[in-house]
Formats: C-alpha cells, structure tokens, sequence
C-alpha cells in the first residue's frame, strides 16, 4: 500500500515569480520518495539496503534556497528537450528555429529556464502524483502550445514515472528525469566503487561540446563496454577517461526487458528496463554522483 502525503516546501523568490512550492511524500513498505512541484523535482528516495535500513540514494538539496540557485538539475524533470541541440538551431517543415543558448555554443535541456526551473500545478492520485503545465508558443524559441504531463507513482518497490505531451504543432520533444544516484546513500563520498553495467554494442562518440558526431561506434575494446559488469573508479581511470556523458545504443525492441544494472557494496541495486533505442550515461569528473 502507498501513502501520500502533501506538504508546504517554501515560497519561490519574487524575482522568480514568487508562489508556493509544495512536497509531495509517496511511500510504501519499503521505498519513500519526495517531490517537490516546483520543477517536478525528487528530492529524496530512500530504499531500504540488505539490513532493512533506509537510505537516500539520491543527492539533493533540504530547503528551495538550494533548487533556486544555479545547480546541475537536481532530480528534475528537463525539456522541452533534454541533453543538447547543436548551436540552438535547428529546421522544421522548412522553418529555422534559434533556441536559447545556455551551454557554450548549444541549447541544453531547454534553454535559459527549462522545465526544471518553472512551477507545475499537482494532482493527489491514489498511488503517487500527477504534475501539468502548459509551455506556451515560442518558450525559448520552440514552436507550438505544449501540455505536458508527468506521473509519478509507487506501487511497493518500483517507482514509475510517465510522460505525456500533447501540442498543436509540430515541436521537438524529449522529456527525462534529472535525477543523480549514489546507491551506498546520504553522506558517501563518491561513486567510483559502483558497479555498472548496459546492454549496449555501440555508442555515440561527441565533439569537444558533447554534441554527437553521427558516428556510431562498436563499444568493443573501448572504454565503452560496459556489456559486462565494472567498477566504475578502475574501470575510468584504465581507459583514461573523465566520466561518460554518451548516448549508449540499444538493441531495438518493443519488449521491456533489461538493458541496464547499477549496484554497489550493501545494496540490492537499480535495474532499468527499457523498449528505447538509446540510453544516455552521465558521470561527472569528481565521481560524485551520477544519472540515466
């Protein structure tokens, strides 16, 4: 059975618009989750380890001081594209498009402020919470009236999140979820001791500003296979490399089966599931954390 339960979180600043930000807490047995409607945010997730005890597993700040500064999307839902878009320029239907730039030459997860950094109207569902806003024509340069919904839900260990968007033009989409894992909890250091594991026989190499190159490269004999399970921190520094930011190629299919694993000492793990064509990987330098 899940709980929820909604709370006051703070009041945004008056030069960001001001209003209020509310907490919604989804929990089970064995799984406890924040969210927060300013940015569809998670907050928190505590899982329960092998001993029975709970642990946040994802980083984040307690107070919206901390969401409304600049910071490297938190737990948030971005968009309306998330990753980058070469230059912010892009054609649709013989029109040419500029976006707003906010990562060196390139539009990132949406430009100046994105899905992450807007107040979203909740709905109290049974089982979790449901989040709506409306990206109105021409948000930072994209084309179209855009309804966007994201679901949460948590139904006894499994955490889901839906997407659905609905606009009356044709628009690039590509919504996800921000969050960042450290799977050993609150207070650890870094996640270089987390294994890791994807089911992928090829990736996207990128340019010198992460935007894809159009090749797609075989994984084998890289620092990009990861068809096996490695220890992130070994792994990393064998292939010189400074952390991922790539997309990884999946084998097509319709059917949800697994295509990802990520665990460390102490934990059950997170397993991902996924019909996609793709999953992007991301792991900053420092190691400290790290999202999909």
């Amino acid at each position: 059975m899940t709980t929820v339960r909604r709370e006051a979180f703070g009041r945004m600043p008056p030069e960001q618009g001001g209003g209020e930000v509310e907490k919604f807490v989804l929990q089970s047995d064995s799984v406890r989750v924040e969210i927060l409607s300013f940015g569809c945010i998670i907050t928190t997730l505590e899982t329960k380890d092998r001993d029975g005890k709970f642990s946040d597993i994802v980083l984040g700040f307690d107070t919206l001081e901390g969401y409304t500064r600049k910071h490297p999307f938190f737990g948030a839902v971005v968009g309306r594209v998330a990753n980058r878009i070469a230059n912010g320029r892009f054609s649709l239907d013989g029109k040419e498009y500029q976006l707003f730039i906010n990562n060196g030459p390139n539009s990132l997860h949406g430009g100046a402020k994105g899905f992450d950094k807007v107040l979203w109207s909740p709905q109290v569902l049974p089982n979790g919470v449901r989040f709506f806003r409306l990206s109105p024509d021409g948000e930072e340069g994209y084309p179209g009236d855009l309804k966007v919904w994201v679901t949460y839900t948590l139904s006894g260990r499994e955490l889901a999140i839906n997407y659905l968007a609905q606009t009356n033009k044709t628009t690039p989409i590509s919504l996800t979820n921000h969050a960042y894992f450290n799977l050993a909890g609150q207070g650890s250091r870094d996640v270089y001791d987390h294994e890791i594991s994807i089911e992928a026989d090829s990736y996207l190499p990128v340019d010198d500003t992460k935007i894809p190159t159009g090749e797609v490269a075989a994984v084998q004999g890289t620092g990009f296979d990861l068809r096996q399970p490695v220890e992130l921190g070994k792994h990393l520094q064998k292939f010189h490399l400074d952390g991922f930011d790539h997309n990884f190629c999946l084998h097509q299919g319709q059917d949800r089966r697994l295509v990802a694993r990520y665990r460390t000492q102490g934990t059950p793990g997170t397993e991902g599931p996924s019909p996609l064509g793709a999953v992007p990987l991301h792991l900053n330098r420092v190691g400290r954390a790290r999202c999909w």
